[in-house]
């Protein structure tokens, strides 16, 4: 196999056009390589500046999980330090969680976020949403949003060989309407998000919540976001 590292987001659209196969650490597919055989050409995008931001509103695709620290949101720093084992976060790359896993431990932080992602396609560099990002899977850039008031991430505990754990985010932010809360929750393989205007009552928003798609939700799972909505509605208020 041979490795490209482009230095421009040039050099790295014309390795896709020649058909490299887009990789960060290769910890997700290292495995099914060895099984089933390497591809010809492969690409990271670790020298390409663009991909390799961090910063309170940004974080590249190509960035490490074990970088991303307290410059970036809480939820999202929260979220990556859940990601696998020490040695695993050296390696495993954002572009790699959101794009290349089933996972996607990052997802509903980046959702509460409401991130938006440059992407790097046959047709150049471009931006979108998470919900494209997840769907056609193009080359991850990086991640941009503003800021949050506060945010939260938990992810429970889960079982050797069971389905993927459940992770509930958080965030407090400004937009047109005023403060809003956005909870987002992987159970299971699902991930669900919902969206209410915030009430100086954790009790109210929490019924609020409770309209939304994340309605359906196990009791266990609610215990986690009721838990994050007090905390942040309290942080809110001593701001």
């Amino acid at each position: 196999m041979l490795l490209r590292l482009p230095t421009s987001m040039t050099e790295a659209q014309d390795c896709l056009a020649e058909g490299a196969v887009p990789i960060g650490g290769a910890t997700l597919v290292w495995a099914d390589w060895q099984r089933d055989g390497f591809p010809e050409l492969a690409m990271s995008l670790r020298e390409v500046p663009e991909a390799n931001v961090l910063g309170r509103e940004t974080v590249g695709g190509a960035v490490a999980l074990h970088r991303i620290d307290d410059r970036v949101p809480d939820v999202l720093r929260l979220a990556a330090a859940t990601v696998g084992t020490g040695a695993v976060r050296r390696t495993a790359t954002v572009g790699g969680n959101l794009v290349g896993s089933t996972l996607r431990c990052l997802l509903p932080a980046a959702l509460v976020l409401d991130a938006r992602a440059t992407v790097l396609d046959s047709e150049g560099v471009h931006e979108t949403d998470l919900a494209e990002l997840v769907a056609k899977r193009p080359v991850l850039v990086s991640l941009h949003w503003r800021e949050p008031i506060a945010s939260a991430y938990r992810k429970l505990a889960g079982e050797a060989g069971g389905p993927p754990p459940l992770a509930v985010a958080s965030a407090v932010r400004t937009d047109t309407r005023g403060n809003r809360l956005r909870v987002a929750v992987r159970d299971g393989y699902d991930m669900l998000s919902g969206s209410v205007t915030c009430d100086p009552d954790a009790d109210r928003t929490l019924h609020a919540l409770s309209g939304t798609a994340l309605a359906d939700l196990p009791t266990y799972a609610w215990e986690v976001i009721r838990a994050q909505v007090t905390r942040l509605l309290g942080e809110r208020d001593t701001d």
